[in-house]
This record gives structure tokens, sequence and C-alpha cells, in this order.
């Protein structure tokens, strides 16, 4: 339990940045619509973000954007390096044989951090880049981690889920139901998208199944597969797709405990 109760102005600009990195760079009446704060809290905390030296105004436009300071925030954080490294010439091969493009991640408290994506290597592309975050509950990476992951770590997310109104989310409070959901997974071998989350963030028009990467049967990270509902029904997807998706998770954990030295 934390021993005071957390800043509320710093939680507010560290919300601001957030979204402004998001959304690669925003008005404040853009940062409203994504952050329900009022506009005079939004301009003190872009700001404060500015005398930081993490924001800066446009030089031409009325927005604003983050600064490369803002890698900086991330300089610490390595676990997805090793994940990346390790999965990058498995990607490219998988992508060249079944065309459609793949995000390998791993766990980071709340979310699937994607570590490596192979969007970039084709003409399909859905706007996702490593560091993206991934709901756990809302997407295949996220669903086939939990599946396979160790029953502490499921119950850490899923603690750190209780909160949240995403419609995905809601299932957190139905335990019996969240376990079936997972159940399932487990006898499939795969996970699929959340419907809702399809809506959210695709309108609808994309979907994913997806895989764990497992070292001694738990779950280290999860392997997907994205596509277009109106090119592949997910049966189609899953008849032609799971085989190969696993053997390239398969590898991925392979080439993992080769760099640990395992």
């Amino acid at each position: 339990m934390p021993s005071f109760e957390p800043v509320t102005a710093a939680l507010r600009v560290l919300e601001v940045l957030f979204a402004l990195n998001r959304l690669k760079e925003a008005s404040v009446g853009d940062l409203f619509r994504e952050t329900g704060l009022n506009r005079p809290t939004i301009v003190r905390m872009l700001e404060t973000l500015i005398h930081a030296g993490l924001v800066a105004r446009h030089p031409s436009k009325p927005v604003y954007v983050t600064t490369g300071r803002t890698l900086e925030l991330s300089s610490g954080y390595q676990k997805h390096e090793e994940m990346a490294l390790a999965a990058a010439p498995i990607l490219a091969r998988l992508h060249n044989a079944l065309q459609w493009p793949s995000d390998v991640s791993v766990f980071d408290g709340d979310a699937m951090v994607v570590a490596r994506t192979s969007r970039s290597e084709g003409v399909l592309h859905f706007n996702r880049r490593p560091g993206y975050r991934a709901p756990l509950l809302g997407t295949s990476l996220g669903m086939a981690f939990l599946a396979f992951c160790d029953p502490k770590t499921r119950a850490l997310a899923l603690a750190a889920l209780a909160a949240s109104d995403d419609p995905w989310n809601a299932v957190v409070h139905d335990p019996e139901m969240l376990e079936r959901l997972l159940e399932g997974v487990r006898e499939n071998g795969y996970a699929s998208m959340n419907k809702d989350y399809s809506r959210t963030s695709y309108n609808g028009v994309a979907s994913a199944i997806g895989v764990p990467v497992l070292i001694g049967g738990i779950a280290v990270g999860s392997l997907n597969l994205m596509y277009l509902r109106n090119s592949l029904g997910e049966a189609d997807v899953v008849a032609r797709f799971v085989a190969p998706l696993r053997a390239a998770a398969a590898e991925i954990a392979d080439a993992l405990s080769a760099m640990r030295g395992g």
C-alpha cells in the first residue's frame, strides 16, 4: 500500500503527456477531447512540459508535439529489447510466409508492450509500433499471455485492471466468466481479439489471433497475427495460421533461451 496519496498535478501532467504522445501532435482542444481535463489545466500542464523540455509548440501550426527528450523516459526499460532481438528474423520470415503483419510483445504490469512488429514491411498498416501498449483483456496478445502466465503474475495483472472502465475489462469483475475465457484459450492454443476492442481501435475492420511465447510451459511474451475481417473469417484464419504462428512462437522461445544461455 502506498505511504502517501498521489500528487494530482503530477498525474495530470503525465496524462497530458501520454495523450500527446499517442496523438503525435495535438491542439488544446484535441487534448481536451482525449483526456477530459479542462482547458486551463491542459494549458498549465503543457507549459510545465515545455519548461521540462518534453513538449514544444509546432513552429507553423497551432498544435503541440513531443520532443526527442521523451526518449529518455524509456531508456531504462530493457525487457522488450531482448524479445525484439530474438524475434526479429523470425517475424520477417513469418511475414514473408503468411503475408499478414505480426507483433511480438512482453508483459508490462497492466498491458503488453509491443517489442517488435512486421507491420512496416507490408502494405497493411494498423498504426501500431514498438512501444505500443496492447490491453490485456482486449487483445489477442494480452489474452494469450494471461492464459499461460504464472498465477501470481495473472493475479497482479487483473488487480491492476479492476478500476478500468474500458468495456473489454468488464469481465475482470466476473472471475468465473474470465476463467472460462482463459481456459478456452488454453484448450484452443490461441486467443482472439475482443470485439469491443476491435470496434474501438479499428472500427471493427481488423482482428487478430495470438499465441503465447512459452519457456518451460510459462508465457514470457506473446505473438499475434493481424488480419482484415472482410478478407478472412476467423475460422479460416485459425485453420491456416495458428500452426505456423505457434511454430514461430516456439522459435522465438528457443532464441530467447539461447540468448540467456539456457
